[in-house]
């Protein structure tokens, strides 16, 4: 399965790319919204993995983009991001994330956040 991990924190990316790796993950990154927009198009993952605080185009207009594409209406997104506030998993929700998972993140819960996701397809 073919994971696009958007996530501008390099060792953040970095860190998060080895350990889905070796879940046996194929992992796909970008460093930004515009950038996650062009890989959907070119790479057509499996499942999107998207911070919210991005450079250039924030993971919720970057969701909201990849939601109105013909053909991506139904493309997996789980949000990931450090705001864990009350309100903020609607707001991910709402922008068209199918789930949500607050970092640090736990990476047995992010795993079976994964499978449910792509097993419900």
């Amino acid at each position: 399965m073919k994971i696009l991990l958007v996530e501008d924190n390099p060792m953040n990316r970095d860190m998060l790319s080895r350990r889905l790796l070796r879940r046996g993950y194929e992992i796909v990154t970008a460093e930004d919204g515009e950038e996650a927009l062009l890989k959907v198009s070119e790479e057509n993952p499996d499942l999107v993995l998207m911070d919210l605080s991005l450079p250039v185009l924030d993971g919720w207009a970057a969701t909201r983009r990849i939601r109105s594409t013909p053909g991506m209406e139904s493309l997996p997104v789980i949000a990931l991001t450090a705001h864990a506030l009350s309100g903020d998993y609607q707001k991910a929700i709402d922008a068209g994330c199918n789930d949500y998972e607050t970092k640090p993140v736990n990476l047995d819960r992010l795993v079976t956040k994964i499978s449910k996701l792509i097993d419900d397809d």
